[in-house]
């Protein structure tokens, strides 16, 4: 029988800040992980480079989390992202910052950011079990511990519940938290997945699948609320299925009520030029190369790939010769050009979304201690809570502050 002070269930980013915090505490500690290594969903985060946080203040970071970022003003003011930077850095990881304000160690390799987590638990302290937990052992509204799959087990008067949404299960992120909340009494808000490509009607993404645009702008519209709901201006990708790429990933954080083709997207291919402008350029074009198909001379404009889908949507024959466009066809395209329309279906599989929304209703959260309103001794940090945000180091940092303030009120109770 193994008995801690403080028990954390997950070991992921958020997990392993309220572990070493609570044993800094001066708390007896047990991480029980059901990964052998800790941290693996860091491993693979910002393209293997780990976006650690935004070096941003308190009130930015709020704001850029659609998904309840009021709840976290507490979290966010308890441990900055100014203290992640300097908790990594003590930790012997050199970091950067990128455009967009975007903090990454100076190795470019996530594996450092999961090394210095797990240098972290060990420097503390902290004890791990290699175990997956089936259920909370409950008394008279509190909490008592956790019983593994294996039927073994632990106990502890306060447990902090850090495993993660539903995103990439292969790192072990496969909703068991949800589980133990609801058996304690905790409402879940519906997940969907955040961060996330979008799947679209049109037939032009397959055609253009694997063509990478940078410098346009991407509009999106809610058509039935008629109103624009996101803009951006930055890089995206076709995929064979829809769209995927930074901008579109933030602006499927905004997608917060999916219903297939209620969300339209719109893409300014030429965001620089303005129609005035655009116009004088395509006469221009048209005028050198008046004896050329229309498809060549837009080979000066655009991408090979999106000329036949351009044209298609501007109600041109591709075949037909640049001296042919008439002045309507011509504005057309122009609209085509700054307007480029897809229409979203769905959010790709959670699985491979970045980030789960949704989760353990902050309502029955204590927003200055991570802990449970229904259940005594019970804490919740991360990706299980139902607070998301947009890409940029912004959900990490949600794991890193919730993380510390868990582990900090649960290691302090017992003093």
């Amino acid at each position: 029988m193994q008995t801690a002070d403080v028990l954390v269930v997950g070991a992921g980013a958020a997990g392993c800040m309220a572990a070493g915090t609570a044993a800094q505490c001066g708390a007896d500690v047990l991480s029980v992980e059901r990964n052998e290594r800790v941290a693996r969903k860091v491993c693979i985060t910002g393209k293997g480079r780990c976006n650690v946080t935004n070096a941003s203040d308190v009130p930015s970071l709020v704001q850029n989390v659609p998904g309840n970022g009021r709840f976290l003003y507490s979290a966010f003011s308890a441990f900055s992202a100014e203290d992640t930077q300097r908790f990594f850095t003590d930790l012997g990881v050199p970091l950067k910052v990128e455009r967009g304000n975007r903090v990454f160690p100076e190795s470019d390799k996530a594996m450092d950011i999961a090394d210095a987590l797990a240098q972290f638990l060990r420097q503390n302290g902290v004890h791990r079990v290699h175990a997956r937990v089936s259920e909370l052992l409950l008394e008279d509204g509190a909490v008592r511990g956790v019983r593994a799959a294996s039927g073994e087990p632990f106990y502890a008067d306060r447990v902090i519940l850090a495993t993660g949404g539903l995103s990439y299960p292969a790192t072990g992120s496969t909703g068991d938290g949800y589980r133990l909340a609801r058996q304690a009494g905790h409402t879940i808000t519906p997940t969907r997945p955040s961060l996330s490509a979008l799947r679209c009607r049109e037939d032009l993404c397959a055609s253009c699948a694997g063509l990478s645009l940078r410098n346009v702008a991407l509009t999106v519209e809610d058509t039935k609320k008629h109103k624009e709901i996101y803009s951006d201006f930055g890089e995206m990708l076709f995929t064979h299925f829809g769209v995927s790429g930074p901008m579109v990933l933030s602006a499927s954080a905004h997608l917060r009520d999916m219903q297939p083709e209620r969300y339209r997207l719109y893409i300014d291919l030429k965001p620089a030029l303005s129609e005035e402008k655009l116009d004088s350029r395509l006469l221009r074009d048209f005028s050198e190369n008046g004896n050329k198909g229309i498809a060549n001379t837009l080979g000066l404009l655009l991408p090979r790939s999106l000329i036949a889908p351009v044209l298609r949507l501007a109600g041109i024959d591709r075949a037909a010769k640049t001296n042919q466009i008439s002045k309507a066809q011509r504005m057309a395209l122009l609209q085509t050009v700054k307007a480029l329309p897809l229409t979203v279906t769905g959010f790709f599989d959670i699985d491979a979304a970045i980030v789960t929304a949704g989760g353990v209703n902050v309502r029955e959260v204590d927003p200055k201690t991570m802990e449970s309103k229904l259940c005594r001794g019970l804490y919740f940090a991360g990706e299980l809570l139902d607070c998301d945000a947009y890409t940029g180091g912004f959900n990490l940092q949600i794991a890193f502050s919730t993380g510390y303030l868990a582990g900090r009120a649960a290691g302090r109770s017992g003093n």
